[in-house]
């Protein structure tokens, strides 16, 4: 399964529109005013999903996941020279990431590929391709790619 994840240029908070591979739109993503970020992610017919909300006082980048009202757990950034490593700790899939920190493969505990996202250069606004290898896992996935790209945000 492939998703297209591309920022909205004009916008007050973080918002971003989540495409299939068809070009229909699959989930609507809205930043709400609060400390950090909180991103609520809707489906296409306008249902709330999940939302991803930053930790702030951390040493390193925490974001908590949240789906269909329920607590999931956490993705951390770990420690690491010269490469962006993440963590999820609920269901043990580990993030790696290049130097540059726009391509990233998510493996589950077995070391099975889960995931791939990749940065799209060269657009006014941040832009992903998500190709997931179970469709059952896209909105996981989906708060990943919001977590590394608020974290970014929060950097710079």
């Amino acid at each position: 399964m492939i998703l297209y994840f591309k920022q909205r240029f004009f916008s007050w908070f973080d918002s971003y529109d989540i495409y299939g591979e068809n070009g229909e739109v699959a989930y609507t993503v809205q930043g709400r005013l609060s400390w950090g970020h909180k991103l609520e992610i809707y489906d296409r017919y306008g249902n709330f999903c999940g939302m991803v909300k930053e930790k702030l006082f951390t040493f390193m980048p925490k974001f908590e996941l949240y789906a269909n009202g329920a607590f999931l757990g956490y993705i951390r950034k770990r420690f690491a020279f010269f490469k962006a490593l993440y963590e999820f700790d609920y269901n043990m899939w580990s993030v790696d990431g290049g130097f540059m920190e726009w391509d990233y493969t998510i493996t589950d505990a077995q070391g099975n590929q889960v995931a791939t996202v990749g940065k799209e250069l060269f657009h006014l606004t941040d832009q992903y391709v998500l190709d997931i290898a179970n469709p059952a896992d896209a909105l996981l996935v989906l708060m990943f790619t919001l977590a590394i790209d608020a974290e970014k945000c929060s950097r710079n």
